[in-house]
């Protein structure tokens, strides 16, 4: 679920964190103290266990955590070697200032998402 102009916004990136396949990115009940942006590779979004999404290039994760401050609602690990942007709370409030089509973005990601565990009930 990949979005071109997130990963645009994001592509030379230098901040950017290496995380070996398996690794825990973060766990599901932390507190959400940052949202990543997928730059190279996958991460899978767990829920009990569960595998309920993949994220690639350009896609986004943790999000929800970052809005509401609540703990996290999934666990994310890296499904295969891959490089991720973290976006502080500071960061986020800026791009979205900045960047109308961010926070279009993130909205559409979460709609999708919410869309597809309502789809499982």
């Amino acid at each position: 679920m990949g979005s071109q102009p997130v990963i645009n916004l994001f592509r030379h990136a230098d901040d950017v964190t290496s995380y070996p396949a398996g690794t825990l990115v973060f766990a599901a009940e932390q507190p959400g103290d940052a949202m990543f942006v997928v730059q190279e590779g996958e991460v899978d979004v767990v829920i009990r266990d569960q595998v309920v999404e993949t994220v690639g290039p350009g896609g986004i994760l943790g999000e929800l955590a970052l809005i509401d401050q609540g703990p996290r609602s999934a666990a994310a690990r890296a499904r295969t070697d891959c490089k991720l942007v973290r976006i502080d709370p500071p960061r986020f409030k800026f791009l979205v200032q900045q960047s109308p089509f961010f926070a279009i973005e993130v909205m559409r990601v979460m709609a999708e998402r919410l869309r597809r565990m309502d789809a499982r009930l």
